[in-house]
């Protein structure tokens, strides 16, 4: 690994299967494509790890691309989960990359591309980390304003307000418990 592009994206292969599966997409540097290895969270793919490793065999851990930058490897990981799809909308893998909630929610007449969805909150994902990081930078917080026009946020729709997106976020923020307000109307990061 370089140090400016120490990133990779790695798949987890079911080894029963012939040939072995994916069951899942991620993105790290370091150990942790081997991390779910050693403790298996409680989540579908903790189950789908230890599932294999109770019948005798054991998880694939493929590299598939390395030395990428974190940017790189974050629009590769959201490309392969949306061209593989997620279990809760008929695909393979057991990315939870939807937030609870999402999934499932039709209307008549729309049509939603498969693997958009996961895009989608992959993209909300790097949204909130930037805001969130931008409070953090500013101890005595941020206004709405600052972050739609300091971070490239603001609509050039033509109507009256701009930034939506920018309160959107904040507000997403703010209900994870990550953003709160102070005194003077601007918005920091919680400490934790």
């Amino acid at each position: 690994m370089t140090p400016d592009k120490p990133y990779y994206v790695y798949a987890l292969k079911d080894p029963r299967q012939h040939p072995a599966r994916p069951f899942y997409i991620g993105k790290g540097t370091g150990t942790r494509a081997h991390d779910h290895l050693i403790r298996p969270d409680h989540t579908p793919k903790g189950d789908r790890i230890r599932e294999i490793e109770g019948a005798g065999a054991q998880v694939l851990v493929s590299y598939l691309v390395e030395h990428l930058t974190e940017a790189e490897a974050l629009r590769l990981e959201a490309e392969l989960i949306a061209a593989f799809g997620t279990q809760a909308s008929g695909g393979l893998l057991t990315n939870t990359v939807l937030p609870s909630g999402l999934g499932g929610k039709e209307r008549p007449g729309l049509t939603v591309p498969a693997g958009a969805p996961e895009k989608a909150q992959v993209g909300l994902t790097l949204l909130k980390d930037a805001v969130l990081e931008f409070a953090q930078a500013n101890p005595g917080g941020v206004k709405n304003a600052e972050v739609a026009s300091l971070l490239g946020l603001r609509s050039d729709y033509g109507g009256g307000s701009k930034d939506y997106l920018s309160y959107s976020l904040l507000g997403l923020l703010m209900r994870e418990g990550k953003i709160g307000r102070n005194g003077k109307g601007r918005h920091v990061a919680q400490v934790k």
